[in-house]
């Protein structure tokens, strides 16, 4: 199967990339635009059409905003700028929440506040997506609103005692009964997904904003990543914790864990360390060779998840799976020079063409799982973000690779 596909399709290359990320764009642009109620619908089906009453999360308004402002910086298109500041207007005008602080978690579709708990992965996607914003336009408010939700995370968020960070606080920043991110996740105070997300955000706040603060901050993000969430042998994150840092689950999280080999890698790059940078790079290299070793499925995709207790595996294609596949697996190739993950992200590309690729955007499962008739093509927990910025980051690595050879 893996040699039929590289046949059927094209290399992957910065010219590839840079049609994908088009198409991507191209589809937001026509389809997600809310002119109705203002911002961008809440949700919309594999035929791109809206739910015109669907709720609208922050989590999908930010990285809209977060897209479209990396897209504009790049490539200077007016259509790109001006979505990024209708996200960016109707993220203060909606979502932020004027008397406490932070970022109300969703609304309605005519933008009423529903819930107004402050999950912390959300408030972390509203500073990445401000950090991005405020890089493209030189907005200081935007700059300044990234590091005022930076500073609310560090004072309501931050466990002075155990390290690390809560999942969520009410919406005056006090305690909470339910923690859980999704339905699917454990209700536990703390968790891997949160934790990547900080350390995202912080890397971006520090990189377009820094100070002894946001070093600090950024420090201890990725040093309570790499000594409580990646396991031992470095091959595996675990995923769920009490306050003291005792594993609830057993599952391992294939994209979690390549999303984690490139994410902390650049953290330890923009924090200027070399020891740390050295104790990283070991990490993020044995994730990614873990995971192209076993978790790989026969016909070149990344899997799902993993029990080692039970030994079941989740074989389910995830677009945004193999989206963080392309750049973990990518970085990998830079570091080492190794051809072995050059050639998975070949396999992942070409399967990516088969099975996700749907009219401008990418199926939420692949298509022979079942993936044209499941799920959203765009909504609360599907943006332009993994497959997005996968785009941006392999033509700024593939444009790199050529002005260095």
């Amino acid at each position: 199967m893996r040699a039929e596909l590289l046949d059927n399709f094209s290399e992957f290359t910065a010219i590839s990339a840079a049609n994908e990320l088009e198409s991507i764009a191209r589809w937001w642009l026509e389809h997600s635009l809310d002119f109705d109620n203002g911002g961008f619908w809440g949700e919309i089906d594999n035929d791109a059409k809206p739910s015109r009453k669907a709720d609208k999360g922050i989590v999908l308004n930010t990285r809209v905003l977060w897209f479209f402002s990396e897209l504009a910086f790049s490539t200077e298109n007016e259509s790109y700028k001006r979505a990024a500041h209708r996200a960016y207007e109707y993220l203060l005008s909606h979502f932020f929440d004027t008397a406490f602080g932070g970022f109300f978690w969703s609304l309605d579709y005519k933008g009423h506040v529903i819930d107004a708990k402050k999950q912390v992965y959300a408030q972390c996607f509203a500073v990445y997506a401000l950090c991005s914003y405020s890089k493209l336009t030189g907005n200081e408010q935007a700059k300044a609103l990234a590091y005022s939700t930076f500073e609310l995370i560090e004072h309501y968020a931050l466990d002075r005692e155990q390290g690390g960070y809560i999942e969520a606080c009410s919406r005056e920043w006090g305690s909470i009964d339910d923690y859980r991110l999704s339905d699917k996740d454990l209700n536990c105070p703390k968790s891997m997904n949160t934790h990547l997300h900080v350390l995202e955000a912080y890397t971006s706040l520090h990189h377009v904003s820094p100070n002894e603060n946001t070093a600090n901050a950024l420090r201890h993000a990725l040093t309570v990543f790499l000594d409580k969430i990646v396991t031992d042998d470095g091959a595996h994150l675990k995923l769920f914790f009490d306050t003291q840092w005792t594993c609830l689950s057993h599952e391992v999280s294939y994209g979690h864990d390549i999303e984690a080999s490139w994410l902390i890698y650049e953290a330890a790059e923009v924090l200027e360390d070399e020891q740390l940078t050295r104790e990283t790079t070991k990490i993020a290299l044995t994730l990614a060779s873990v995971c192209r070793e076993n978790g790989i499925a026969a016909n070149g995709y990344v899997l799902d998840e993993y029990n080692p207790q039970t030994r079941e595996v989740s074989d389910n294609s995830y677009w945004w799976v193999q989206a963080e596949a392309l750049v973990g697996f990518y970085n990998a190739y830079q570091l080492t020079k190794d051809r072995k993950y050059l050639e998975a992200v070949d396999h992942i590309w070409q399967f990516i063409q088969s099975e996700h690729k749907d009219h401008g955007e990418w199926l939420w499962l692949a298509r022979s799982q079942g993936g044209r008739g499941l799920n959203y093509k765009a909504g609360s927990w599907k943006g332009p973000y993994h497959n997005g910025r996968a785009m941006l980051e392999m033509v700024k690595r593939f444009k790199e690779a050529t002005a260095n050879e």
